[in-house]
């Protein structure tokens, strides 16, 4: 036994994952401490931050979910016993969502009380009557397991609206995999990369009657902003469908079709991962969504799953009938026992409630309408004589839980192993014959005590096979993910969101050149010229960073991230723009994207107040990100519509940067000294000055720095170069149905404007100032944006649903 592993100790008298009664781990925790050398902290440390690292690579979202680098272990015939409970379950539930939007006997005949049912807000009377082709109307479900003291399982709750997590579990597995590579080889793990293909097929099979071999499935998600994005994008990866957001989606002439640029594209099935209330307005007052989405579901033009409605199975008090449910539903018990539950809608279990408030978890059957759970023994006596005041004058809302002493996992800290309770999600998906579990789940570790509260600790849960498992076709642990099928086109919304990837990407870029040159040059300022030239040619460079970026010190405007200008402000709208995206990127995207953050992250722990060259090094690293997210642009993407908006925000990003660099830099006459000082940072920062000298072999005059920045069609970072890209792109985007005259009419203007440079451009008045240089990169900067404006107005302008109001109509 490793060191480490010798000094482990539970937590409590509960039950332990790895330790038998007698303190001695069990064989297969024996071989994973040997495998991931469990003896060393330093080698534990070394693995959290690998994990971290990879998560981090795959977009996992900085600080909103961790992965300990231990898993939960759990042998195959004790799983074998747990997966047909789940599956027990499962049925059952279905058979209770079938029945309370169909004959509703379990309330007929009082098997179930109708205040529980019809007062919770997961019931939508408006899905009366909607069914999904099929033996089973509850698509998926997912249960939160807790281990007992005596060893038995029990559920704490059901999830079964949207289940978050099968993507998060996929992750961890993933991650997993290469960071305990060798003992995940040479350990018998059951994969859990066939349910997702599995799943899939299940997608297929319940589109509706009239559609074709292949039906068009999409997972419909509230957007970046939802706390599950992640693990919603990572699913329809997985999946292999594309993600489509309410507003991406319309019904017309008896069907539900995605919006396209140009085009749309019918829609057979939704993975619904939004709340019901937020699917139509129309029948869900006072939510957003896609007006008639539940008509059509209600004809059968479109199949969604899980179904509108399923949310009133989430409700606790259901618990307290579940045994009495199987019974009479299925005539036979629960294998797998429920989190003692008292629903205080029973007067006699209202008073039990109340009366023992100190030692209970209280939760409210809604927790949108109530809050969240409680402690009893974490309240005051104020509190808690509040808190029966609530319950007394809604008693259906509430129900009382006994608390579960959730059994305890290894998990890596700071100091090495502790014993931490662990709470497991496992996921089930209705076939043609009944459910398939997942051979694994979600693990969550949770505070420690009979609460179960949730930290944001995940953990992979291996199930041990006893044979021999078969390899995947590819050699690898699990499947890679795919890159999602276009069954539905690109959205105006997602091609907005690439456009704000290609804008953001440009301006970080240009930021980094630019402070980078800035930088050179304040190191050089005592040069040739002399101190005062120099710092002439510097208070230039100063004024024109303040006016394309921030009026902050150097240092901030990389760190800052909550300052418009800033490199880290400009990272941060990548990182959100990507996902929103993410289905139409490629996986590549991430490494670039989480190299950026840590270069931020290690920056911003330096502060040692090195304004100078000191920074050099990081800006050199975020410009080495920066290329290599530019590579994948070029090269792991297919150039299709997607592309081209992503193109067409860098090119307009570059060429508007240009031109307002420009501006306070070259618009006024200064001594020749200075004023080449300036101009070989101009080209410094815009990646031209190694082919200046190449031409010109002196320091840079003005006429041949605007030739090369201006006028050159061969200059990839020049103006003129930029022109004619966007030429092309816009010529080729969808989705213009006629209005592209002032859109094209702007980009010919500016094209006008550079024309008639070469006349006019040097030209001084009496006070030095080039007017006429100065007013047309004025106008070619305006027009720039408002060229960017006009092609979103032209192209990804689509209708927002908003919240209905009475009082609009009054």
């Amino acid at each position: 036994m490793t060191d480490l592993l010798a000094t482990y100790s539970a937590a409590g008298p509960g039950h332990d994952e790895m330790l038998q009664a007698t303190g001695a781990a069990r064989v297969a925790w024996e071989r994973l401490a040997a495998g991931a050398r469990l003896g060393s902290g330093q080698q534990l440390t070394a693995h959290a931050e690998e994990v971290a690292t990879l998560l981090a690579d795959h977009g996992v979202p900085d600080g909103g979910w961790a992965l300990d680098p231990l898993p939960v272990l759990l042998d195959e015939v004790e799983w074998t016993q747990l997966e047909g409970a789940i599956r027990q379950r499962s049925e059952l539930l279905d058979e209770i969502l079938t029945d309370l939007y169909g004959p509703r006997r379990l309330l007929t005949a009082g098997l179930l009380p109708p205040e529980l049912v019809l007062s919770h807000r997961g019931f939508v009377r408006a899905a009366d009557g909607i069914r999904v082709p099929g033996r089973h109307q509850l698509f998926c479900t997912g249960a939160d397991l807790a281990r007992n003291a005596d060893g038995s399982w029990a559920v704490m709750s059901v999830r079964s609206q949207a289940p978050v997590g099968m993507g998060y579990a996929m992750e961890g597995r993933r991650a997993l995999a290469q960071v305990l590579a060798g003992l995940y080889r040479g350990l018998r793990i059951r994969r859990i990369g066939p349910f997702f293909r599995d799943m899939l097929e299940h997608l297929r099979a319940v589109a509706p009657s009239g559609s074709d071999d292949d039906p068009r499935i999409a997972l419909l998600t509230a957007g970046p902003t939802s706390p599950a994005a992640f693990d919603e994008g990572y699913l329809a990866s997985m999946l292999g469908i594309p993600l489509v957001q309410p507003e991406d989606l319309l019904v017309e002439d008896g069907r539900v079709w995605a919006r396209g640029l140009g085009q749309r594209q019918a829609v057979d099935v939704l993975l619904r991962r939004v709340d019901a209330e937020d699917c139509d307005p129309l029948e869900q007052h006072g939510g957003r969504g896609t007006p008639g989405l539940l008509h059509a579901a209600r004809t059968g033009a479109v199949t969604i799953v899980n179904p509108l409605g399923s949310g009133v199975l989430e409700n606790p008090a259901l618990l307290t009938y579940l045994p009495r449910l199987s019974r009479a539903l299925r005539g036979e018990d629960l294998a797998l026992g429920s989190a003692v539950t008292y629903w205080c809608g029973e007067r006699s279990m209202c008073s039990h409630v109340i009366a023992n408030l100190g030692r209970l978890v209280i939760k409210p059957t809604s927790p949108h309408r109530h809050g969240s759970a409680v402690r009893g023994w974490e309240l005051t006596n104020d509190q808690r004589a509040d808190l029966a005041v609530q319950i007394a004058a809604q008693p259906w809302a509430w129900v009382g839980q006994e608390p579960v002493e959730a059994s305890t996992t290894p998990t890596v800290h700071a100091t090495g192993l502790a014993a931490r309770p662990t709470v497991l999600r496992t996921f089930a998906v209705a076939s043609a014959d009944g459910y398939q579990v997942m051979p694994g789940a979600l693990g969550t570790v949770v505070a420690p005590g009979p609460s179960a509260r949730r930290t944001d600790i995940a953990k992979d849960v291996w199930i041990l096979a006893t044979e021999p498992l078969r390899a995947t076709p590819s050699g690898r642990p699990e499947p890679v993910l795919r890159r999602p099928a276009e069954p539905t086109g690109i959205s105006p919304r997602a091609a907005g969101d690439l456009l704000e990837l290609g804008r953001w990407t440009e301006r970080a870029e240009g930021t980094v050149r630019l402070l980078r040159a800035v930088v050179h040059r304040r190191e050089d300022d005592a040069g040739e010229g002399g101190a005062d030239v120099g710092a002439q040619a510097l208070d230039v460079l100063h004024g024109a960073l303040r006016e394309v970026t921030a009026d902050l010190p150097l240092s901030q405007l990389i760190t800052e991230a909550g300052t418009r200008g800033t490199i880290a402000h400009a990272v941060g709208r990548m990182s959100r723009a990507a996902a929103s995206a993410r289905d139409h990127l490629s996986p590549d995207t991430w490494l670039a994207l989480s190299s950026l953050e840590r270069t931020l992250q290690r920056e911003r722990r330096r502060d040692d107040g090195d304004a100078g060259l000191g920074l050099v090094p990081t800006l050199g690293r975020l410009l080495e990100g920066l290329l290599a997210l530019g590579g994948v642009y070029a090269e792991s993407m297919v150039h299709d519509v997607g592309w081209s908006f992503l193109e067409v925000g860098r090119r307009v990003e570059r060429a508007h940067a240009l031109v307002v660099t420009l501006g306070p830099t070259v618009t006024t006459r200064r001594p020749v000294a200075v004023e080449a000082l300036v101009l070989e940072s101009v080209l410094m920062a815009h990646e031209s000055v190694l082919t200046h000298r190449r031409r010109y072999a002196s320091r840079p005059p003005l006429p041949g720095t605007l030739a090369l920045l201006l006028h050159d069609t061969t200059n990839p970072h020049g103006l003129a170069f930029q022109l004619a890209r966007l030429a092309e792109l816009l010529a080729d985007l969808p989705g213009a149905n006629g209005g592209a005259r002032s859109r094209d009419q702007l980009l010919v203007d500016v094209v006008d404007l550079l024309t008639e440079l070469p006349t006019t451009a040097l030209a001084e008045d009496a006070g030095g100032a080039r007017t006429h240089l100065a007013e047309s990169l004025e106008a070619m900067a305006w027009r720039l944006r408002a060229l960017e404006a006009e092609v979103r107005a032209v192209h990804l302008a689509s209708p927002r649903s908003a919240r209905w109001s009475a009082e609009a109509w009054a």
